[in-house]
């Protein structure tokens, strides 16, 4: 019996990947709680287990008295002299007792402990695991469908794939081989819980890291990826040696590394841009496969005006602003599209504009153009510092013309907030 206990510890702590010692140190307790039950909770147990016989020895402490008044916590010194001829007065002897006497009840007890101990061991071995796993691809097979999300058996322990990390139009069946991204481990009283993703944007990363041996070596770098999932998304990239073609890398021979993950992403469409280190020429890459006639760029706002062909707007767009929404994503600036006509009668408007300020004329008026001061409503807010610097006008003059811009807007915005106040007046 006792080496049947020693092997089953050594069997349990190899197949389960338990340390023995929490193994034995849960035996311990279970027995200690049996022996509590049989006898009553003031008793002063201890258990020892011998690793070389997988022998269980069990003590009941009493201290020794002349005297007993609690049979239960004490022991007469003859009888103590009886059992350790060594013991004095007041001592705390140690008496053995056969755990054979616990019954069938408190047995019962020490195998719950001994369950519940092993459970709580593979869940921290779980979340051990796992916990450095976040931001990786996963495999795993679908087991239910939840309404908190679908169930993923990893083998060791389950995962879960909320609504919010699933792509709409994906739709998966018990059995069914599934791979997503680690998107969160956290520790639970019932074990670990591990959420799943295959919505989030560093999905797509990992799946070009997995496919792309030089993104993997550090020779291609993911600069930036934004995604729309299950429909479109853009992916920014560049090399770190100049040789090496940092979109072809991730196209692969014939399309065939990025047609990999667009058959795990079930179609989705992937734009491969390359990086820039000058946002204008970036959103240029990122607004692909429109052209892009010019850029003006607006840095403290981090807004940025394109101006495109009249024919290229709805390229540069593209279906439901899906095109310059990405694109923007990616950059990180807002971005504002503009056709070429457009922009032309907008800056013709606005350099009228400038000839209707009080004491503008022409020549006024080209130098505020050229200095990027393109509409009176543009001079109006601007600082008197900036106007002088960045055209050369004496301060005199300045003061001058942007007290006469405000003055000749200022009917504007008194009227704009006027109907604002009172809608029914612009009616």
């Amino acid at each position: 019996m006792n080496l049947e206990l020693r092997r089953l510890i050594d069997q349990v702590s190899r197949d389960k990947g338990i340390d023995k010692e929490l193994l034995v140190s849960a035996i311990k307790d279970a027995i200690r709680s049996a022996a509590r039950k049989k006898y009553g909770p003031k008793l002063d147990i201890e258990v020892e287990y011998r690793d070389d016989t997988g022998e269980i020895e069990v003590f009941q402490y009493k201290e020794v008295v002349e005297e007993v008044t609690d049979p239960g916590q004490e022991v007469t010194f003859e009888e103590a002299r009886g059992l350790d001829p060594e013991c004095e007065l007041g001592d705390q002897l140690g008496i053995r007792i056969d755990a054979a006497q616990f019954g069938r009840i408190a047995a019962q007890s020490a195998k719950q402990i001994i369950m519940q101990r092993m459970k709580d061991a593979e869940r921290d071995l779980v979340f051990e695991d796992f916990k450095d796993r976040k931001g990786e691809i996963i495999n795993g097979i679908v087991q239910r469908l939840d309404p908190e999300g679908i169930i993923v058996n990893l083998g060791r322990t389950e995962a879960l794939l909320p609504p919010s990390e699933q792509v709409p139009r994906e739709i998966y069946h018990k059995g069914e081989r599934i791979r997503a991204y680690v998107l969160d481990v956290k520790r639970q009283t019932r074990g670990p819980q591990i959420i799943l993703s295959r919505t989030h944007p560093n999905f797509l990363v990992s799946l070009f890291e997995s496919e792309v041996p030089e993104i993997a070596e550090g020779i291609v770098q993911v600069l930036g990826c934004a995604r729309e999932p299950g429909s479109r998304s853009k992916i920014a990239v560049a090399s770190r040696e100049s040789d090496v073609d940092p979109v072809g890398a991730c196209v692969g021979l014939k399309g065939s590394r990025v047609q990999n993950i667009v058959q795990e992403l079930r179609g989705e469409k992937i734009d491969i841009i390359p990086w820039n280190p000058d946002v204008a020429k970036f959103a240029t890459n990122g607004l692909a496969p429109a052209d892009v006639s010019r850029i003006i760029l607006n840095k403290d706002q981090q807004i940025m005006e394109v101006i495109v062909p009249d024919d290229q707007l709805s390229l540069a767009i593209g279906k439901r602003g899906q095109n310059v929404r990405l694109a923007s994503k990616l950059v990180g600036w807002r971005i504002d599209v503009k056709t070429e006509s457009k922009y032309s009668k907008s800056l013709k408007e606005g350099y009228l504009s400038l000839l209707r300020i009080p004491g503008v004329g022409e020549i006024t008026a080209n130098t505020l153009h050229e200095a990027g001061f393109t509409s009176a409503k543009v001079v109006a807010e601007t600082i008197l510092e900036e106007l002088i610097q960045s055209t050369g006008l004496t301060e005199k003059k300045a003061t001058t013309l942007l007290a006469a811009a405000q003055k000749m807007l200022a009917p504007e915005a008194e009227e704009v907030e006027e109907t604002a106040a009172n809608p029914a007046a612009a009616e």
